[in-house]
């Protein structure tokens, strides 16, 4: 449920297909009542999206921990196995394109006399992409868009901002790890976008453990999955960079 945006996200998955005239149990409905629309919720899944439903021959007697591990399943099972969903490039297996706008950065390192020369650079998998180095500033706007391919098993996308030297090696100016998880399991779990209404779908939280200034929130606007984020670099001894990543389904 965190991964997806909490209680009101988990709500609009579980609850989307409540048949007309269904009425949802209210604050006085009795225990029975509710009980029931529990049971149907979770239990029989009878409001959850066909393509996410669990089907399983076991025992009504499974564990919790077991119907978590299969919804999880069935959510990236649901995703990988539709029709045109893949994309093969010699080995590799891709199931969406990941769109990384590097908007700007503030406050970066100084590595020339008095500035520096950034550029970004992102790397996933296999592949590397680079924005265009800005020349002599410290507070550079790139607004530039960069295309990722998402393979089958992803991780994080490695960045580092690096200062262009023309007689020298390029000194690094910072680094950090962007997390796509919450952004693809919210964009899996919500499926065709375009159904939906501008809403807040998943949240990949600030920790020690992570680069994050702020909470980064995962949002479905104009019915795209996008996700904003302000990314402070590590390993450096300043500079903030502000990232917007979305979502393109291999199907649409």
């Amino acid at each position: 449920m965190m991964e997806v945006g909490g209680n009101a996200s988990a709500n609009s998955i579980y609850e989307a297909y409540i048949p007309e005239g269904y009425t949802k149990p209210g604050p006085d409905a009795s225990h029975e009542e509710r009980a029931k629309f529990i049971r149907s919720k979770y239990e029989s899944q009878e409001f959850l999206k066909h393509s996410l439903r669990i089907v399983s021959t076991k025992s009504t007697k499974s564990t919790k921990s077991s119907r978590q591990s299969s919804f999880a399943k069935t959510l990236m099972d649901s995703f990988r196995t539709t029709s045109g969903s893949k994309k093969m490039e010699g080995m590799v297996e891709f199931i969406g394109m990941l769109k990384v706008k590097v908007v700007k950065g503030t406050n970066l390192a100084i590595r020339d006399m008095m500035t520096s020369d950034p550029y970004v650079i992102l790397k996933l998998g296999q592949q590397t992409v680079q924005t265009a180095v800005v020349k002599s500033n410290l507070n550079p706007v790139w607004n530039e868009e960069l295309m990722l391919s998402v393979p089958e098993q992803f991780g994080s996308i490695s960045l580092k901002v690096f200062d262009h030297d023309i007689f020298s090696a390029d000194d690094i100016m910072g680094e950090a790890e962007i997390d796509l998880q919450p952004l693809i399991t919210s964009a899996i779990a919500f499926g065709d976008a375009g159904m939906f209404d501008d809403m807040q779908i998943g949240k990949w939280l600030k920790s020690n453990d992570n680069a994050l200034v702020e909470d980064s929130i995962v949002n479905i606007i104009d019915g795209k999955v996008k996700q904003d984020m302000l990314i402070k670099l590590q390993n450096v001894e300043c500079g903030e960079l502000n990232l917007e990543l979305e979502w393109l389904s291999l199907n649409h």
